[in-house]
């Protein structure tokens, strides 16, 4: 594999990465628990919050792009949800700090890096192909 289709394919990873990681985010954003005190501990038995997910991504060494995950921070804030059997005597709950907007905009990112990364692919294709014609 050359290194611009080397290149290519790690920002494909990283791209897929992004996309599954505000996925999970999105899916999950509905998912409260138990405020923490000021220790981070949930009463005994009280369900966690979501604690949603971001991707950092930098560059290799060798050319391209890698990717590692992180917890949001603050990962959960507190809403109002007197009604759950686990929110506090004040009736709020922890919830995740999912920002739809920028997990709608991250996954548009996602979305054009995908395709810069297949086009470079591609053109990288028709290069080794013109080159193998031109020598046979």
């Amino acid at each position: 594999m050359s290194s611009i289709s080397s290149i290519a394919v790690s920002g494909l990873n990283a791209a897929t990465r992004r996309v599954e990681v505000s996925a999970s985010n999105i899916a999950n954003q509905q998912s409260t628990g138990a405020l923490p005190s000021t220790d981070g501990s949930v009463p005994t038995g009280a369900p966690q919050a979501y604690r949603p997910l971001q991707v950092n991504q930098s560059d290799s060494a060798g050319g391209g792009t890698q990717t590692t995950t992180g917890e949001v921070s603050p990962a959960t804030v507190p809403v109002s949800d007197p009604q759950a059997p686990f929110a506090n005597a004040d009736g709020m709950v922890a919830a995740p700090n999912v920002d739809l907007a920028q997990e709608l905009i991250g996954q548009m990112v996602a979305k054009y890096t995908f395709a810069a990364n297949l086009a470079s692919l591609k053109a990288d294709d028709r290069m080794t192909k013109s080159l193998l014609d031109a020598t046979a």
